[in-house]
């Protein structure tokens, strides 16, 4: 992570910080962590949602190695632009998460094998966080995986425990990994299988 992608990540959160929701981006082992269910064979679909400057990114292109279709959800404009010109090889998408199944359809592909999310899970409402989530539900493939992150000292705060609730309604395994404590602040990586089938929100206006 160069100089200028961490001071984007700090202007971007000091201008929006509802929407980055971290004063800098997570560190190789959490990345290393967050990205294990992407397999090292075959040509799977990989999607990242909300990949800031692509703390995940370069984790994801390893362990890919040239193979499958790796596509960056990204709904801020700087940080897509940043990521596309670091990460040539990523189709990065400027887009809002909750409309994943479009996105995926515009690309040829009804769902993603593996679904890592660098998300602010904590900075959005219940409502949204729903939406999200069944977007993940919606198009994840029955076999496939869903990860994510939590801060481990924010996990018993309202917004943390509300996503493992909507978590456990939405996937028959969900399992918590060890908390990385040198990452910046301290997380640990939720691991999800088996989405369940939900009613889908109404469809959102693209913007």
């Amino acid at each position: 992570m160069t100089s200028e992608h961490r001071a984007a990540f700090l202007h971007e959160f000091l201008r929006d910080p509802f929407t980055v929701a971290a004063v800098a981006p997570s560190g190789g082992p959490l990345a290393d962590l967050i990205t294990a269910p992407v397999p090292r064979g075959g040509d799977p679909v990989v999607v990242e949602l909300g990949p800031g400057t692509g703390a995940f990114t370069a984790a994801v292109q390893r362990r890919l190695a040239g193979r499958g279709h790796h596509i960056a959800v990204e709904i801020n404009r700087r940080f897509a632009g940043l990521l596309a010109g670091r990460y040539p090889q990523v189709d990065v998408a400027v887009a809002d998460a909750r409309n994943l199944r479009e996105v995926l359809a515009e690309r040829g592909h009804r769902h993603a094998d593996v679904i890592v999310s660098g998300l602010p899970w904590a900075a959005f409402a219940g409502g949204r966080q729903d939406e999200l989530l069944h977007a993940v539900t919606d198009t994840l493939a029955p076999d496939g995986a869903f990860t994510t992150f939590a801060y481990t000292l924010a996990r018993w705060a309202p917004p943390a425990r509300r996503l493992r609730r909507s978590l456990g309604t939405r996937f028959d395994e969900v399992v918590a990994g060890r908390t990385v404590w040198a990452n910046v602040p301290p997380a640990f990586v939720y691991y999800c299988r088996r989405p369940r089938v939900t009613v889908r929100p109404p469809a959102l206006v693209p913007a």
